[in-house]
């Protein structure tokens, strides 16, 4: 087993298999498995290239071969920096094909974080495409290899520079099927062995390293697949980085190839782009985040597409408001459905037949019967239902450990393994209700406000496309909210009418937003989570600087 990794004690992991949660399957398994009950049906739709399961398989199956010439074994870190195509679908299964491990980077990360990644991983080789618009993957990577001995090999899906490897010709060469099945046959990777490492938010600091097993991790695609629905008439589409798992797992791109479905890469969030292919592809399911499904709501360009295919839209990442789940239900004919959970493993989702009360209100629900889950106090000490504080939890797909990392281990774990998740919750029963981050509430001199809460309230104004509540500095209370508005189209918003709209909600007064930034857009994160902590920043120093202009 990889050492640096905490795996589950002996009792647990025996009733996981005995319960069959654990199929004892690799990720490349599982994808074989689906490609032998379909070989010729479509499995990737991206530009105009339509590649089937068998396709996937045995291009994969090359590709993993020539990773074996290029020296690269089994337990290897390989750090992957692909954008959504092709080639990111044929090396993460090539590599788990032969028990290397992808950890996962998502295209804007740069050298700090890249550095951190191969330090913290021991990475031995790194995947990266030659360049995204300005800027150049070949030089930041060679600039990387030189600081990190450890880092043998850098493939790129382009052109290579210097001392670099094509993997575009490596996907490409001819290798008899006989050459293929004899090279790989002695490999056969543990399904209990870590598969895949995934990154933890890092929005406050560097990411550190999720340790996913091939058990736990086919089961977070089945599971997640069976809650939303999947089956093999689905047709999937991903929007934001596969190399996240929200689109990797969740159910994304695996949860759709382990019931036989179809995903279709769109290029971007655009609506036009995003409804056409919706159109021509027949799409029943996108994942989405909070910025793209408000940017569609307030679009006019849907209407001009065929979109009876679609049954479900999903959110993660940051909770949907109430309002807009309502709208994107009368909008666009389908179910609103809020996925909610951690990389780390635990997923919640609303089930797609759920009363409005829970549809339109709830987190959902863990999607196996096996996650544990508790409201804990500062202390550790359980809640009852209805109060709120932090959700733990533990499961067949929730990690005991990050990888390599000792001290965040005691942190974030309790002593009898629960994960500690940072999200304040309620819960009644199974269903979780979140409220916020832990860290996401404003203390305004010992009140403490639900950014949540009030940002939920907000986006009902009829002007407001979008809204975050931030803490900014005070001298007196310590903290008080600012909102952070994007307004709609050809429409403005003024502090008085906003305070005077949510002083008709019957709010407490300290929770009143003490400030308003109308602004175009909001800083996301690579998959389209709001940084608020830039946000914090940025109204902190102007503030700094309105002191500095009034003395």
């Amino acid at each position: 087993m990889l050492e640096g990794c905490q795996f589950w004690p002996a009792d647990r992991a025996a009733h996981y298999r005995a319960r069959g949660w654990w199929e004892g399957i690799t990720i490349a398994q599982m994808l074989a498995r689906s490609a032998a009950r379909a070989p010729e049906k479509t499995a990737l739709v991206w530009a105009d290239r339509r590649l089937s399961y068998r396709g996937i398989v045995e291009t994969s199956d090359r590709l993993a071969c020539r990773f074996l010439e290029a020296g690269i074994q089994p337990l290897d870190r390989v750090v992957v920096q692909l954008p959504n195509g092709p080639e990111f679908v044929f090396t993460y299964f090539a590599l788990t094909r032969i028990g290397a491990i992808p950890v996962m980077a998502l295209r804007a990360h740069r050298h700090t974080e890249i550095r951190h990644f191969v330090r913290a991983s021991g990475a031995i080789a790194y995947v990266i495409p030659d360049r995204i618009g300005s800027f150049d993957y070949r030089t930041m990577a060679a600039e990387v290899q030189k600081e990190f001995s450890s880092l043998r090999a850098v493939f790129v899906a382009g052109e290579p520079a210097v001392g670099q490897r094509d993997l575009r010709s490596m996907v490409g060469d001819s290798m008899p099927a006989t050459d293929v099945g004899a090279a790989l046959a002695a490999l056969r990777p543990d399904p209990s062995e870590v598969a895949t490492m995934l990154l933890s938010g890092g929005t406050t600091s560097l990411s550190k390293l999720i340790p996913r097993t091939h058990d736990d991790y086919v089961l977070n695609a089945r599971l997640c697949g069976r809650a939303a629905g999947f089956g093999a008439d689905t047709v999937f589409m991903a929007i934001l980085p596969l190399g996240h798992n929200y689109n990797l797992a969740s159910p994304g791109m695996l949860g759709t190839f382990y019931y036989g479905g179809t995903v279709v890469l769109a290029p971007s969030g655009d609506p036009a782009e995003v409804f056409s292919l919706v159109e021509r592809e027949k799409v029943t399911v996108i994942a989405a985040v909070v910025p793209l499904i408000s940017n569609w709501l307030n679009s006019p360009v849907p209407e001009s597409y065929d979109v009876s295919s679609l049954r479900v839209i999903q959110n993660g990442g940051a909770r949907l408001a109430p309002e807009l789940r309502s709208r994107l239900r009368a909008r666009f004919g389908c179910v609103p459905q809020e996925i909610y959970g951690t990389a780390e493993g635990l997923i919640n989702m609303v089930p797609l037949d759920a009363e409005d009360a829970y549809l339109l209100h709830s987190s959902g629900m863990p999607v196996c019967a096996d996650d544990e889950i508790r409201v804990i106090d500062e202390a550790g000490n359980e809640l009852p239902d209805g109060a709120q504080g932090e959700l733990a939890t533990r499961g067949p797909y929730t990690i005991c450990g990050y990888y390599g990392a000792p001290d965040k281990n005691a942190e974030a774990f309790t002593p009898d393994g629960f994960y500690r998740m940072g999200d304040i919750v309620r819960k009644e029963g199974r269903t979780v209700f979140t409220e916020g981050r832990k860290k996401d509430l404003i203390n305004r001199g010992g009140e403490k406000i639900s950014c949540e809460e009030v940002e939920n309230l907000i986006v009902a104004h009829p002007k407001v496309k979008a809204v975050t509540l931030v803490a900014m500095p005070d001298p007196v209370f310590g903290e008080k909210a600012c909102a952070f508005v994007i307004a709609k189209e050809g429409q403005s918003l003024d502090f008085a009418e906003l305070i005077a709209f949510l002083r008709q909600q019957n709010i407490a007064s300290f929770k009143l937003p003490e400030r308003l930034e109308l602004v175009s857009e909001f800083p996301v994160s690579p998959v389209g989570k709001i940084l608020k902590r830039q946000l914090r920043e940025a109204i902190a120093e102007k503030m700094e600087g309105e002191k500095a202009g009034g003395a």
